[in-house]
């Protein structure tokens, strides 16, 4: 994995230099994407984590599922934010599956400064669609 340098801190290039960290599982590459003071919310306004050791420890733990990626489908950007829509494969206390999730970056000197998550339902492997006749 690429070291983030001078030139890679416009929004877009930084916010998918966290994604590919995140689907690495690099962690120490994922934190050098955000800012010492970064927060990070459930949408709109509920605190997850704060500063670089909140940080650390959330990221840390999410990275523990083995199978945990998440796919781009749609960026959009505009000045220092960067919206992501994502399929993101997770493993569930119930089992594995995936979520739809947006996520909204703030990017300020050259690192994130708040990220905003909103979440869809689980979407469950085991769970089969009904058989209709």
């Amino acid at each position: 994995m690429n070291k983030i340098t001078a030139t890679d801190t416009a929004p877009e290039a930084l916010v998918q230099q966290q994604l590919d960290a995140y689907n690495a599982h690099d962690l120490d590459a994922l934190l050098a994407t955000y800012a010492e003071d970064a927060r990070l919310f459930e949408h709109p306004a509920t605190l997850l984590a704060s500063g670089t050791t909140q940080l650390r420890e959330r990221f840390a733990l999410r990275f523990q599922e083995p199978n945990l990626h998440a796919h781009l489908t749609q960026r959009i950007v505009m000045d220092r934010f960067v919206v992501d829509h994502e399929i993101v494969t997770r493993t569930f206390p119930e089992g594995t599956g995936t979520v739809e999730l947006i996520a909204t970056y703030e990017v300020i000197d050259g690192r994130i400064i708040n990220a905003w998550f909103l979440s869809g339902p689980k979407m469950l492997d085991s769970v089969q669609p009904a058989f209709k006749m």
